[in-house]
């Protein structure tokens, strides 16, 4: 894959040990659009150990194919089932240091920020988050995935693109005036 110059890509992921969603998003001039998603189906793997090797051997070879420099990852939520949070948590680290094998950066979000960043709402459906996700990257309806786990991962990859790309300050502004009264040099007469 030849990169442009300019170009970033933002590996997503939304880690589990029977389905694990994986996205990628190439931004341009500063302009996301989707490159990839799908899901790493798990579900024929018995072997817990196994389904961990196959989730570090897609996530290797995804990285290989994309050049991905940056990985959002979906942090686990909480839930009451502490055998169920073991299990997606070694998930998680086991994609995570396939990332780190190919130094790529990686950043957790909690679902919550994820959902809050893509449709404004922390508690909106993970069929809402799709919906926004198709619109705001103008993607096809018939190009969807079906499975949920591919959008969220592309909602980590968005909602990281979101928060990396503001633009750096330590200035706080109190309103215009205060900000045209800091910034003279951008004020065009």
């Amino acid at each position: 894959m030849t990169s442009v110059v300019g170009e970033r890509i933002i590996m997503g992921i939304d880690p589990g040990t029977t389905v694990m969603g994986y996205s990628m998003l190439r931004v341009v001039n500063n302009r996301p659009s989707l490159l990839a998603m799908g899901v790493i189906d798990l579900r024929k793997i018995a072997d817990h150990y196994a389904r961990l090797h196959r989730i570090f051997e897609r996530t290797l070879s995804l990285i290989d194919e994309f050049h991905p420099a940056e990985l959002a990852i979906e942090a686990p939520f909480f839930g009451k089932n502490v055998q169920s949070m073991l299990k997606l948590g070694r998930g998680q680290g086991v994609a995570m240091a396939a990332a780190l094998h190919r130094n790529v950066e990686i950043t957790e979000y909690a679902p919550l920020k994820i959902k809050m960043a893509i449709t404004g709402n922390g508690k909106a459906s993970k069929e809402q988050v799709a919906e926004m996700l198709r619109r705001i990257l103008n993607i096809p309806a018939e190009d969807m995935q079906s499975r949920l786990d591919a959008t969220d991962a592309l909602g980590a990859a968005l909602c990281h693109f979101y928060q990396t790309n503001r633009p750096v300050t330590d200035k706080k502004y109190r309103g215009w005036k205060d900000f045209v009264e800091k910034n003279q040099d951008k004020v065009v007469r």
